[in-house]
């Protein structure tokens, strides 16, 4: 019989998507006053691979990703989700989002997103928000399932949590050593 035990906390994570005219810098210092310091951003690059949010924000999006120095516990995804989404809503002009945010939690096994869109992959956790595991370590590091977004799967983006995955392997490792 396994024994029910709390989860090991992971590294926060936010995935953005903004429109050229909005301050990647703004939305960090939003999101920073939110969850704590930044700890590592990837670089910033057009969001081409689909046109998805262009109805609502326009062309030429801008997408980045962000881990946080603070840790969360998985128990957390949901509240986390609905405090991004009503950051998003600081960022709504004329009725349109400027920014979209992607939270997520990194940890040893697994990148798992947060969204509010049921789908076959993705399992409810409360107050309508769902989680999916969108990359897994797999021989040893981070790979893509088949329902991963697009921007997941380039190289400079699995490159940036795997280095992010490795720096928390560590972490893990120092806290349990004596």
């Amino acid at each position: 019989m396994s024994i029910p035990n709390e989860p090991e906390s992971g590294v926060l994570l936010c995935g953005i998507i903004r429109r050229p005219e909005t301050s990647r810098e703004k939305i960090i210092s939003r999101l920073e006053n939110e969850f704590g310091p930044v700890d590592a951003q990837s670089e910033e690059f057009p969001f081409y691979l689909t046109t998805y949010y262009e109805p609502e924000m326009g062309e030429n999006l801008l997408r980045s990703f962000l881990t946080f120095e603070k840790h969360v516990s998985p128990a957390n995804h949901a509240q986390i989700k609905l405090k991004t989404n009503k950051i998003e809503s600081e960022f709504i002009k004329a009725g349109n989002r400027e920014v979209n945010l992607d939270p997520g939690l990194l940890t040893a096994h697994n990148l798992i997103l947060t969204t509010c869109k049921d789908f076959s992959h993705r399992i409810y956790i409360r107050d309508g928000v769902f989680a999916e595991v969108t990359l897994m370590v797999d021989k040893g590091k981070l790979a893509p399932l088949p329902w991963t977004y697009p921007d997941y799967q380039l190289p400079e983006v699995l490159d940036f949590f795997e280095k992010q995955r490795q720096n928390f392997l560590a972490f893990r490792k120092n806290i349990k050593s004596p």
